[in-house]
């Protein structure tokens, strides 16, 4: 008797239930050709890393180039050229002086180094008691054990692992009125407690692509600096221009102490991700005492297959004309996501940058939804209450109709 189980473990999943995952042949450019022939518009870039699309020849140019010379070493004792050039783009890239990078595999690692960083940090100083972090309602920041933890407690995925998580700070993001005083209240109370502040620029994503304005983000990077305490900001989702500017905290003029990026960073090509902190974080380890070194190491960090991919990627960053086409895309996706407001369901409709959402009213059903749009020839993949499109920044204008009608067909047919 064949056994049903599988050998592959499929993430989000109950697999036991669900249907069967569709099988991928091969991408090109904004589209993912299936094994039985069909060929779907992607519309969220392979959970948002695909930035240039897929197969770019001068991504896939570096990678074999870098192949063939050295595909990897460990970075324990040992450097090369694609990690220290990449290290010095990012530095170059990134806001005010966030000049020091520290590559992992993961987003969810890269945040789980950064708090690392922050926890430290405290150590360094000689200052004991501050372990713990304040983040906020409705975010998301990965799924290993302390990222959960600075995770919604309530709207997120890790529920089930609430009594064996560390005890964070959960507070409302400042907007205005209450939340905002719930906010300051919070911070004041626990602020001898903290190692830091840990916030999703502009966008909570995984949260609900819930959107907060550039003021927010300034309200809380004030707060930070009042209490004296390193503000981490997860641009992994937000980073490398889907919010219409290369990194989100920019629309807000302000300097996080450390920021973490991953997922288009290699153009979504290979696993990589980095924190990277600023001058007054990197010499609180810059030390002649070995206990004050950061005791961190993937394996795979710095691999230079990924940053000889992410170094591609950053050059068509600065060759194409990538903030103008995310630009360009919020207006098509305003335009062609619009007539969803007047659909009956339709709580909300709203847009940033490339980032195009249709809120709907409960219930929800996702399987269905999923289908639907299957059959309609584009791959979206919706959660909870939110169907999104996050395209490939090289979209063509044919490909982005395609899948806001399919989207509207979608909506009106459920409502």
């Amino acid at each position: 008797m064949t056994d049903p189980r599988p050998a592959l473990w499929l993430p989000y999943e109950q697999m036991k239930t669900a249907p069967p995952p569709l099988q991928a042949a091969s991408t090109q450019g904004c589209r993912i050709a299936l094994e039985d022939g069909r060929v779907l518009v992607d519309g969220i870039a392979s959970w948002w890393t695909a930035v240039h699309g897929y197969n770019h020849p001068h991504i896939a140019a570096a990678v074999r180039d870098q192949l063939a010379a050295m595909p990897h070493v460990m970075l324990g004792g040992l450097v090369h050229a694609p990690a220290l050039r990449l290290a010095e783009r990012l530095g170059a890239i990134t806001p005010g002086d966030l000049r020091h990078v520290f590559f992992a595999e993961s987003g969810s690692v890269a945040v789980e180094v950064a708090m690392k960083m922050a926890l430290q940090l405290w150590r360094n100083r000689g200052i004991a008691g501050r372990e713990r972090f304040l983040a906020f309602s409705g975010g998301y920041h990965g799924d290993t054990l302390a990222t959960m933890s600075v995770c919604d407690p309530e709207e997120g995925m890790h529920a089930l692992f609430a009594g064996s998580l560390a005890r964070q700070v959960i507070a409302p993001l400042p907007r205005d009125g209450e939340d905002r005083q719930r906010f300051d209240t919070m911070i004041g109370a626990y602020a001898h407690e903290l190692a830091g502040v840990l916030v999703e620029p502009l966008v909570q994503g995984a949260g609900g692509m819930v959107f907060h304005p550039p003021e927010v983000l300034r309200r809380v990077r004030a707060a930070a600096d009042r209490h004296g305490l390193p503000l981490i900001a997860d641009e992994i989702f937000t980073g490398f221009g889907r919010t219409g500017t290369m990194f989100a905290c920019e629309q807000a003029g302000i300097v996080p102490d450390i920021m973490t990026v991953s997922k288009a960073l290699t153009g979504g090509t290979m696993a990589l991700s980095a924190a990277i902190a600023r001058r007054w974080v990197f010499e609180a380890f810059w030390s002649d005492d070995p206990a004050h070194a950061l005791m961190h190491g993937p394996t795979y960090m710095g691999n230079p297959l990924a940053c000889a991919a992410a170094s591609a990627s950053l050059d068509l960053f600065e060759r194409e004309p990538r903030l103008e086409q995310a630009a360009a895309i919020g207006l098509a996706l305003e335009a062609g996501l619009a007539p969803c407001r007047a659909m009956a369901g339709v709580v909300d409709v709203r847009v940033l940058g490339a980032i195009g959402v249709v809120q709907l009213a409960p219930p929800v059903d996702l399987a269905a939804i999923k289908a639907a749009l299957v059959a309609a020839g584009v791959w979206v993949r919706p959660f909870r209450d939110i169907l999104y499109l996050t395209p490939a920044l090289t979209i063509s204008e044919g490909e982005l109709d395609a899948l806001c009608g399919a989207v509207r067909r979608v909506v009106r047919a459920r409502g």
